[in-house]
């Protein structure tokens, strides 16, 4: 198998996984007075654009038809 043919199949799994699988993303917001400290941590689940993810994996499978084509 070519090289470009596994960069298009990593390129569509990334895309797929880019659309199911949210990103975590967490904050600290606290006040620190003296030697005492509140706080409290904020925990948001954060996806990827479709627009991105439908480049990832239009991008893959144009990598994928580039790189099954062999030469005569």
């Amino acid at each position: 198998m070519k090289l470009i043919f596994i960069v298009g199949i990593v390129l569509v799994v990334l895309g797929i996984a880019s659309l199911l699988v949210p990103i975590p993303h967490s904050e600290n917001h606290g006040v620190k007075i003296g030697d005492t400290n509140v706080g409290i941590t904020t925990t948001h689940n954060e996806r990827v654009s479709p627009i991105i993810s439908a480049v990832l994996i239009v991008g893959g499978l144009g990598a994928m038809v580039f790189g099954s084509r062999t030469r005569a």
